[in-house]
């Protein structure tokens, strides 16, 4: 059986973040929540619902994430997979277990959840959302010949092919940097279609103007980035 530990981001979830924990699967060896300075209860209600809680007070989903990675790496234990969710309630957390399967039992390195038309609850992503994805996996298929169609944040990912992907994006580049690296390093992925609905709360960076721009510069700013490297 494979060692699996998931880190959630999050930033004043308070009202979803229990429910998140809950609802993943129990085989999951941990769960760690990283309270990106958050300043309502996502803290006492991620532990409250069994979640390892850590704080990262600089401010960036990417923050966040490597900071899950850190305590991780501190740990005697490593474990064979990484499974990265939102805490926003937007995925259906059960559905881990797809994400998990073709690493488990095809040896592929690297799966996304893949936020398909069919299965989204109506107005779970924004038009600059859809538009963003849209664009951004046709440039990686125009430069890398890439096959993602989508950027979603329910990933799940081999620890060590992780590790080997020197992860340093602090903010809105996080899920971009993944697959553009995981391109350039060859890792065998796929897509695994996954229910998406309507988050609980306003999204920090689809939810404004600002972030939507921010989070699109910087994803286009990491693709030409790859694309001009050899």
């Amino acid at each position: 059986m494979n060692s699996i530990k998931v880190i959630i981001p999050a930033y004043n979830e308070a009202d979803s973040i229990g429910h998140v924990v809950n609802d993943i699967p129990k085989l999951v060896d941990e769960i760690i929540v990283v309270s990106n300075n958050s300043t309502d209860h996502t803290e006492v209600n991620a532990k409250n619902a069994g979640a390892t809680v850590l704080q990262e007070y600089q401010k960036g989903y990417g923050y966040a994430c490597l900071k899950g990675m850190d305590y991780i790496s501190k740990q005697e234990k490593k474990p064979d997979i990484i499974v990265f969710l939102d805490g926003d309630y937007s995925d259906y957390p059960e559905e881990l277990l797809k994400l998990i399967a073709p690493i488990q039992n095809e040896d592929i390195d690297f799966v996304i959840g893949a936020r398909v038309k069919r299965l989204r609850e109506e107005g779970s992503m924004t038009p600059q959302q859809i538009f963003g994805n849209w664009l951004a996996t046709l440039l990686m298929k125009l430069l890398f010949n890439a096959k993602f169609t989508d950027l979603g944040p329910f990933r799940a990912i081999k620890y060590q092919k992780l590790l080997d992907l020197q992860m340093e994006d602090k903010t809105y580049g996080w899920t971009v940097e993944m697959q553009l690296k995981a391109l350039k390093q060859k890792l065998s992925y796929v897509e695994i279609p996954v229910n998406y609905r309507n988050r609980i709360g306003v999204s920090k960076v689809s939810g404004t103007v600002k972030g939507s721009i921010f989070a699109g510069i910087k994803i286009l700013g990491w693709i030409f980035k790859y694309s001009f490297k050899k």
